[in-house]
């Protein structure tokens, strides 16, 4: 995406938002992810529940597997992944397994989120690895989208996810 081996995390975040805004399209929450690997955006996903019917697809988890195949390898060591929602138990430890360096997110999750609200399996001294957390980039607009998103669903039940 660009030349420069770093890239704010603004940027990375504008872009997972980028992301989370196609999400509704196919009836998902407007989670997105980009991954940010040696000076370059390696992946980048939404969620897709809804779209492909996987409980595991969300969108971190779509990110880490396309960035892994975009490296040829599972160990993602170097790498930021940026998420417009902070991260649950699964996706937190998929970015734990993947051994990533760098989680930065946008809006807390205080009913599942696991680097922090909840849990926080990023700093957890009794795992085999850590890695940095920043929150709240751009947490306004993360959390302006996800309001906006499940507000629709309630003013319009038919739009409601089975």
């Amino acid at each position: 995406m660009t030349a420069a081996l770093d890239m704010p995390d603004e940027k990375l975040m504008e872009l997972a938002l980028a992301e989370a805004r196609l999400a509704p399209e196919t009836g998902d929450v407007p989670v997105g992810a980009v991954v940010w690997h040696n000076g370059a955006v390696i992946a980048r996903r939404r969620n897709e529940r809804e779209y492909s019917s996987d409980p595991t697809a969300h969108a971190e988890i779509l990110a880490l597997r396309d960035a892994a195949a975009a490296l040829g390898h599972w160990n993602l060591g170097g790498a930021t992944v940026a998420v417009t929602l902070e991260p649950c138990p699964m996706c937190a430890g998929a970015m734990q397994q993947a051994r990533v360096a760098r989680v930065v997110y946008g809006a807390s999750d205080p009913k599942a989120g696991a680097l922090g609200s909840l849990y926080n399996l990023g700093a957890d001294p009794r795992l085999n690895h850590e890695f940095e957390t920043r929150h709240g980039v751009l947490a306004q607009e993360c959390t302006a989208l996800l309001q906006q998103f499940f507000q629709a669903l309630r003013t319009n039940d038919s739009a409601l996810p089975n």
